[in-house]
């Protein structure tokens, strides 16, 4: 696990679009997040953990802190290599994620997928990984779309 870097944006944007999980529009908007990140290293807003893999960049999770809230942050983006998938590594960037937000003494973890079928594995992927869902907001991206919340509440967060 390490912070992003350059040399890295390639790497990425290859598992984003050879995932099939998301679509253009969406892969234009995880790449201009990363490349925020990349442009201005004072930000803020977001922070990235690569996963290394024998010398090859095998994903990516990138998350933040909500604005305006008491420790809660929002995971905006997780992308392993397809080539990978089923070998733990998803499941290690989101226990690196997690340990690194509860050290800062984070309340919560959020985020958000879709209801359609394609989107089923990764919902299967966070309620294995404690995820309850909290919301639903019905035709949210598109008529028959609707935004699925999850939360991870933190030990110490009042749960």
């Amino acid at each position: 696990m390490r912070d992003l870097q350059s040399s890295d944006r390639s790497q990425l944007e290859q598992i984003l679009i050879c995932s099939n999980a998301f679509t253009s529009a969406e892969v234009a908007c995880a790449l201009e997040l990363l490349d925020g990140v990349l442009n201005n290293p004072d930000q803020q807003d977001y922070e990235v953990i690569v996963l290394e893999v024998a010398g090859r960049v095998a994903g990516y999770v990138l998350f933040g802190a909500i604005p305006l809230t008491q420790g809660n942050y929002d995971l905006y983006w997780i992308a392993t290599d397809p080539e990978l998938h089923g070998q733990g590594f998803g499941r290690k960037l989101m226990a690196e994620t997690e340990e690194r937000l509860q050290v800062r003494g984070a309340r919560m973890l959020c985020l958000e997928t879709s209801s359609q079928e394609l989107y089923q594995r990764t919902r299967r992927f966070y309620e294995q990984g404690d995820y309850k869902e909290e919301a639903r907001i019905r035709d949210f991206y598109r008529p028959g779309d609707d935004r699925i919340t999850y939360v991870k509440r933190f030990s110490g967060s009042g749960e």
